[in-house]
């Protein structure tokens, strides 16, 4: 009966991270993987639909507010979206084990980045 509150929970919970701007799918990843034992390509993808809505909603806003700088955005289309087809064919055609210390070490670096940021450069 209950199975469903502990996900709701943390689900919740990356949410509420993720408007404060802190990078709540990355812990629910983390929380789908290590506390829940989701399979890591079964949490990658519920961390892409957990992330496509609040994407499309920041587009919004931003193309609204004008913040959308268009030769950059019709520029970068094209190579992520090659990049976004090669890695999701790559995570089929390699076992999840092999991928899961790439993506751990990403995930220290990306803290470790969080906890030192570097100097803003001057204009």
């Amino acid at each position: 009966m209950t199975d469903w509150l502990i996900p709701f929970l943390c689900g919740l919970g990356a949410s509420v991270l993720s408007a404060w701007g802190v990078g709540g799918g990355t812990l629910l990843l983390l929380v789908m993987t290590l506390l829940l034992g989701v399979d890591q390509r079964t949490a990658q993808g519920i961390n892409l639909l957990f992330f496509l809505p609040a994407a499309a909603s920041a587009l919004f806003v931003h193309r609204k507010n004008g913040y959308l700088d268009r030769p950059t955005l019709h520029a970068a289309i094209p190579p992520a979206a090659a990049a976004a087809l090669l890695g999701a064919w790559i995570s089929t055609a390699v076992d999840a084990q092999v991928l899961r210390r790439p993506f751990g070490v990403y995930l220290l670096l990306s803290g470790v980045s969080l906890l030192w940021p570097g100097k803003a450069k001057k204009a």
